[in-house]
């Protein structure tokens, strides 16, 4: 690691020299600048740190490019994901056409339920189904609001 260090140092040396004198003049009264040489200063004291960080960079970007550009991989990712979706979609298309059938069916009736046709309705076991879970839904929404209060 040293040692591309040093080579790296010398090739940007070298390149330093090819620049013009003017050009050389303005990076040595940058280099004056007490500014400039605190910040080289903490670059130097933090290059191991530094050095770190660019390895686990370089491995990251080397694992993510390798994930993006392999297909076989993708595609597997993506069929995993549509059989965890596909029950669920198919389960919310039933209740979505289940609440547009029972919508076009309540505008077609146009009989009204009274009193007796209600207690009829109550001996269906959907209906009590769906009056318990009602009340339960109820009974929570009232401890919820009774904590925060």
């Amino acid at each position: 690691m040293s040692q591309t260090t040093t080579q790296q140092a010398q090739a940007e040396v070298a390149s330093t020299a090819t620049l013009a004198p003017e050009q050389q003049m303005d990076v040595l009264d940058q280099l004056m600048k007490p500014e400039i040489q605190e910040s080289l200063n903490v670059l130097v004291a933090n290059l191991p740190k530094l050095a770190e960080m660019t390895t686990i960079l370089t491995k990251t970007y080397d694992l993510v490019n390798t994930v993006a550009n392999d297909h076989v991989l993708i595609d597997d990712i993506k069929g995993g994901m549509e059989e965890f979706v596909k029950p669920i979609s198919d389960k919310a298309k039933g209740i979505a056409q289940a609440a547009i059938e029972a919508n076009d069916r309540a505008h077609t009736e146009e009989t009204t339920i009274g009193l007796f046709g209600m207690l009829k309705m109550l001996k269906d076991p959907q209906v009590q189904k769906t009056l318990r879970f009602a009340q339960a839904f109820l009974e929570v929404l009232a401890e919820r609001q009774q904590q925060k209060r």
